[in-house]
């Protein structure tokens, strides 16, 4: 019998990074056709649209990459240049393929990420900060890696939000001054074919500049 291949329900499951590393090296050279295609996944090129429609501009940290699907959204919309940070080894080596990234970071957000303080004038996270994998306590790297008035897009699933602590740490963000001209619109995470337990939940992309 063959092996069942990761799923949604995998990921939601993740507890640790140890648990993100073992997942997306065995679901790394599948998720673009089995998971992105299957279910219809509309939220990397929504994420990218949204982050180019504020204003944002390059040079922009996509973190929590992946495959690199917001990085090549954000490539077409002519965005550049863009760098990736994922936990993932396997799944930066994908994302490297499409050709749409100056260069790759292999971290864990938790640890921080080895980029120069204000590197960047766009930051992007696509599906990162959802069930099971990363809440608002990596938003401080976030920041770090930001330049002064960097625009900010950031998904957040929108079951995830105030359970979280997203909500919280947004308005500690707002008050300190460490964020301004914060919107959350919300969008579908997925497209008219997709199928299963989770195919009509949203996301709410958290725009925002540095202050």
């Amino acid at each position: 019998m063959d092996k069942q291949k990761p799923g949604l329900s995998d990921a939601y499951a993740l507890q640790t990074p140890s648990d993100s590393k073992r997942l997306y090296a065995g679901w790394a050279s599948s998720y673009d056709q089995d998971f992105a295609a299957g279910q219809d996944y509309l939220l990397p090129g929504l994420t990218a649209k949204a982050f180019a429609a504020a204003g944002g501009k390059g040079p922009v940290l996509d973190v929590g990459a992946g495959t690199g699907l917001c990085g090549q959204a954000l490539q077409a919309l002519g965005v550049g240049p863009i760098d990736a940070t994922d936990i993932s080894p396997e799944m930066l080596a994908e994302a490297l393929r499409k050709d749409a990234y100056r260069d790759v970071i292999e971290a864990d957000l938790l640890d921080g990420i080895p980029v120069p303080r204000g590197a960047y004038r766009g930051v992007v996270s696509s599906g990162t900060f959802t069930h099971g994998h990363v809440g608002p306590e990596a938003l401080p790297a976030l920041l770090r890696a930001a330049a002064p008035d960097a625009q900010f897009a950031l998904s957040v699933n929108a079951k995830h939000y105030e359970k979280a602590g997203f909500a919280a740490a947004f308005d500690r963000l707002l008050r300190g001054q460490w964020i301004k001209s914060l919107t959350l619109p919300e969008l579908r995470i997925y497209g008219p074919r997709a199928t299963g337990d989770h195919r009509d939940d949203t996301a709410l992309i958290a725009l925002f500049q540095k202050v």
